[in-house]
């Protein structure tokens, strides 16, 4: 079965064609990119999907601000130019989408990956917290990064400013791996000031990992989609300062949502009622936890998560 659009044809199945089908989804903005993922992999296809919304007078109205064609056509010159571009291209149709990452309801439909992308296959662990760190927070950051790191467990951040890049630098100080998740396309990197960071990041045995087309600027929205993204590759999240405006605390509700571990330095909880609030109260039932040390992280992660799935590759 083919999808004729003018003189285009997107054929079910087709590596190449399932991803133009998705992309032209993305571009459209006509399907929320919150589901998009969990339809695309609930009905196989993407093509399937874009084939509904074209059938559909009032889908294509909102899909399309125009003509489908040039929608398509953008879509299939965007695909066509990451075959020079030096990182993986995955979608969720695909066998190397990571595991841990599908089990969330609100994952991304597509991934970019430089670096080792195995490391997404391995236990980690999210340390996040503001831009404007105090330099207790950037200690204690660099406290718990350097700790996970040493026993083995992949320490997960956003490369932003703060405490994400306390957390990035000090696991690569102690010989660990790292992942930066971050809210721009690869080609782009935000802050500029850790243009050095991503580099060592790679070189390092790392990853850079984006949702964003490659040459996509930051957004107001970018940030708080990777957060969620964060989320879901790791085991659990470490939340070290954050205001009540934080991503860093949209991304404790979403792991707590996605049924992750969340850890709030004792320090967070004193100072700021949101954060006592998700430990008595929670979110929908599961609660946040006060980080005493390293190791109570350990032990309350699920006993699936066993030391020997600590060790780097």
């Amino acid at each position: 079965m083919f999808l004729e659009m003018s003189d285009l044809a997107l054929q079910p199945g087709n590596l190449h064609d399932e991803r133009v089908a998705l992309v032209a989804l993305l571009l459209g903005g006509g399907v929320p990119k919150a589901h998009l993922a969990a339809m695309v992999e609930h009905a196989g296809s993407a093509i399937a999907i874009l084939a509904h919304s074209y059938r559909s007078s009032a889908a294509q109205a909102a899909l399309f601000e125009s003509n489908p064609d040039p929608l398509i056509e953008r879509a299939l010159r965007e695909v066509d130019s990451w075959d020079d571009l030096p990182y993986a291209a995955w979608t969720v149709l695909d066998e190397e989408y990571p595991s841990l990452l599908r089990t969330v309801h609100n994952r991304p439909p597509l991934l970019f990956v430089e670096g080792n992308a195995g490391l997404m296959e391995l236990t980690g662990v999210s340390i996040v917290g503001t831009r404007q760190a105090t330099d207790a927070g950037l200690r204690r950051a660099t406290k718990l990064a350097k700790e996970l790191g040493r026993r083995g467990l992949v320490i997960v951040s956003g490369l932003a400013a703060g405490i994400d890049t306390a957390a990035h630098t000090a696991a690569l100080d102690v010989g660990a791996r790292t992942i930066a998740v971050v809210g721009t396309g690869l080609q782009r990197t935000y802050p500029k000031a850790n243009t050095f960071l991503a580099r060592r990041i790679v070189n390092e045995g790392g990853a850079l990992v984006s949702q964003f087309l490659p040459a996509s600027p930051p957004t107001q929205s970018s940030f708080p989609q990777r957060n969620v993204t964060m989320s879901g590759l790791s085991v659990a999240t470490v939340v070290v300062e954050a205001s009540a405006t934080s991503g860093a605390r949209m991304q404790a509700r979403s792991a707590l949502q996605h049924g992750r571990t969340v850890f709030l330095l004792r320090s967070l909880v004193d100072q700021h009622e949101w954060a006592q609030a998700m430990v008595d109260q929670g979110i929908d039932g599961a609660k946040a936890y006060v980080l005493s040390d390293t190791d109570d992280l350990v032990n309350r992660m699920d006993p699936a998560y066993t030391p020997q799935a600590f060790q780097i590759a």
